[in-house]
């Protein structure tokens, strides 16, 4: 769960991937490619150097007249005279598809040079080509090694020439040409990662500023895109002010239905209470509650058709503080007989993202509920969850709900007592206008002793 995040679709991190590992793949290459190339030009260089031993050894050695054997000439290389110096020479004779030592440098001492066992074999069958090969000297330290077949003047047999060095110093040289490729190439590839990551969060900026601005807009701090966007952006700006323009427009026509509706539905049921009351009986009793029930019903519907439609416009904000305070002076005043104190407390930087209509509704219901039960003391408070959400929660000093009359209570008409003036909606209508803003509605028992209702409702940025 902790990298649940990297499993999410991202077009930045699609795209930091692809090119940095594109990159990181050519540099890797590249970083083998330059170490095998100074290998083998370290090794050829270092072969050349066989190569001039071998020739001065083939120009220089004769036959001996008595002996028949080879006779090698006076090298003035110091380091074949110095016992086990790193450098090596040995004049040898095929026999029976061995090798056998006829000549060999001081610098051998009582040593010869190892060589593979198929070597004379390899010789004879190609005369003249030279053979390298890898070996290990008298002191075991590693050797690179050449071998090659010649004829000598009054020779009886042919003649092979072995010359040998200590590869040491040329493989200290690669493994530090490697080290320092490797770690060139290791910080050329963080460069270029975070230059990836640079370039792709620049290049994404008009996309990023976009997005802002839909949230603006989406917060009501703005009614349009505004800003100037790349050819490839603009269509996507246009399109989105035409979508929101339809969508207004679309609310606007249900605002219009909605309040002819109103007109429609409660002027023949006005009608039929005033005739129900100018004409007492038992019909009329019958009439007159159940038309005052239908108009109950009507307002109910259309009050959460109206939410349900400014929902989805662009956005209004209204300050918290202000209708709280509206709220608290109203309330304080209608229930002064009965010495309600409201004490309320919000930010005044605190806005619901809606209609204040709305929001008096929501808050005025909640309240008004609290000073119908307390018995005397409702206190308001105001938490910021978010910064989309904010919570509004009421607390009264009355006897409160047992859990089951508290999920009684937000019930359609539920009435927990049919002593008390109402029409048992007010809970309800708290829900689902909360509801129709993507909010909700929680009773709890209050810390004053009595009911508590928290609404968690959508927030607007100041």
């Amino acid at each position: 769960m902790r990298f649940e995040f990297l499993r999410r679709p991202s077009l930045v991190r699609r795209l930091v991937i692809l090119a940095a590992g594109w990159s990181l793949a050519v540099l890797l290459v590249t970083a083998l490619v330059l170490s095998m190339l100074f290998q083998q030009a370290a090794i050829r260089r270092f072969d050349q150097g066989l190569v001039e031993l071998i020739d001065n050894l083939t120009a220089g050695t004769t036959i001996d007249d008595a002996t028949k054997l080879p006779l090698a000439p006076a090298l003035t290389d110091l380091r074949a005279l110095r016992a086990y110096s790193g450098k090596y020479w040995q004049i040898s004779e095929p026999v029976n598809g061995l090798l056998k030592t006829r000549v060999r440098s001081r610098s051998l001492w009582d040593s010869e040079l190892k060589s593979p066992p198929d070597l004379a074999l390899r010789l004879a069958a190609d005369p003249g080509k030279p053979i390298f090969y890898d070996t290990r000297g008298p002191l075991n330290e590693p050797l690179r090694a050449m071998a090659t077949r010649a004829e000598l003047p009054g020779g009886k047999t042919p003649v092979v020439f072995m010359a040998a060095e200590d590869r040491s110093p040329v493989d200290r040289d690669i493994r530090n040409f490697m080290t320092a490729t490797s770690v060139a190439f290791l910080l050329l590839g963080v460069g270029m990662v975070a230059a990836v990551v640079i370039q792709v969060r620049v290049g994404l900026t008009p996309l990023f500023a976009l997005r802002h601005e839909v949230a603006y807009v989406r917060r009501g701090k703005r009614e349009r895109i505004e800003g100037v966007y790349p050819t490839e952006l603009k269509p996507l700006a246009d399109e989105l002010n035409a979508l929101m323009a339809h969508n207004q427009e679309v609310v606007e026509r249900q605002r219009t239905h909605v309040g002819n509706l109103a007109h429609a539905l409660k002027t023949p049921l006005s009608v039929m209470l005033a005739e129900s009351q100018a004409q007492p009986g038992p019909l009329a009793e019958v009439v007159s509650r159940q038309s005052e029930a239908m108009r109950q019903q009507v307002d109910h519907h259309l009050r959460r058709a109206r939410a349900a439609a400014r929902t989805q416009g662009s956005g209004e904000r209204t300050s918290v503080a202000d209708v709280l305070d509206e709220l608290s002076r109203t309330l304080e005043r209608i229930f002064q007989d009965k010495g309600v104190t409201i004490d309320w407390d919000a930010e005044d930087d605190l806005y619901f993202l809606g209609e204040r209509q709305d929001l008096l509704e929501l808050a005025g219901n909640a309240m008004e509920n609290a000073a119908k039960w307390c018995k005397g003391r409702v206190r308001v408070r105001t938490e910021i969850l978010t910064p989309e959400r904010l919570r509004l929660s009421v607390e009264d000093d009355g006897p409160g709900l047992s859990p089951a009359e508290r999920e009684a209570a937000v019930q359609r008409g539920a009435r927990l007592d049919e002593s008390a003036p109402g029409s048992g909606l007010g809970l309800n209508i708290i829900d689902e206008l909360a509801r129709a803003y993507g909010g909700s509605l929680r009773l709890d028992e209050g810390r004053l002793g009595g009911l508590s209702v928290v609404l968690e409702l959508p927030r607007a940025e100041a």
